[in-house]
């Protein structure tokens, strides 16, 4: 039943945070119009607050779900550095769940977008050939992952700041690999467009968009559990 209610649980924030981070772009441009800001420094300084503040808030709504999260690569990465409480059962049962809601989360921001920016819609789409795209995205999704287990396991106590940090490498990362797989650095998020643009079932789906962001993520974790080892528990005489 654990397993269910988790399951449910990550679906349900996978598709909020689907439906919210796509209008990213558009909050962005919004808000610098509003400003009457023009340049690339304003639009990233935007572009970090809006993640900062989505992290923030789906980070508190995760805890308050019972850990729930929406990005499966996340939650690989912490199972393979051994923090947490999932395991592969659970596991195959939240990733296909975590898809499902971005799905959900994707139909759902088309619907309601007005027309006039539906253009500004979209998600992760491979710009170079296949393996260097899988390479890419591997690459990443190495580096964010290790980054957060860095940030949040070790990082600093600040809550605040840890969000801040984690926005900033999420920002700088994806504006890295723009030019490459679009990036994603999600499975998930990737899926639920590609199911909306009848590209789901492909194989550069599940190359580039999963199969080398997983391994991106575990090979991160096992490099953090290589750099910052688990203290040894001490057996009772």
């Amino acid at each position: 039943m654990d397993v269910v209610k988790a399951a449910i649980g990550d679906g349900v924030l996978t598709s909020m945070w689907v439906f919210c981070a796509s209008t990213l772009r558009i909050s962005t441009s919004i808000i610098q119009k509003a400003l009457g800001f023009q340049s690339m420094a304003s639009a990233l300084v935007i572009t970090i607050s809006l993640v900062a503040f989505l992290v923030l808030v789906f980070t508190l709504l995760g805890s308050v779900m019972g850990g729930a999260s929406f990005n499966p690569t996340g939650t690989a990465s912490f199972y393979a550095a051994g923090i947490g409480n999932s395991n592969l059962i659970s596991m195959a049962f939240r990733f296909p769940a975590q898809a499902i809601g971005a799905v959900g989360g994707a139909l759902a921001i088309m619907e309601v977008m007005p027309p006039e920016y539906k253009h500004m819609l979209g998600g992760p789409s491979l710009k170079v050939d296949l393996h260097t795209g899988a390479i890419a995205e591997g690459v990443l999704t190495f580096i964010i992952s290790f980054a957060v287990l860095c940030i949040v396991v070790r990082g600093p106590s600040n809550p605040l700041l840890k969000v801040w940090m984690i926005a900033m490498s999420t920002v700088a990362l994806v504006v890295a690999g723009s030019s490459y797989t679009g990036p994603s650095m999600n499975p998930a998020n990737a899926f639920g467009w590609a199911y909306v643009n009848n590209r789901h079932n492909t194989w550069e789906q599940f190359y580039v968009y999963w199969i080398f962001p997983f391994i991106g993520a575990i090979l991160a974790a096992s490099v953090f559990r290589f750099i910052f080892p688990p203290p040894v528990k001490q057996k009772k005489a």
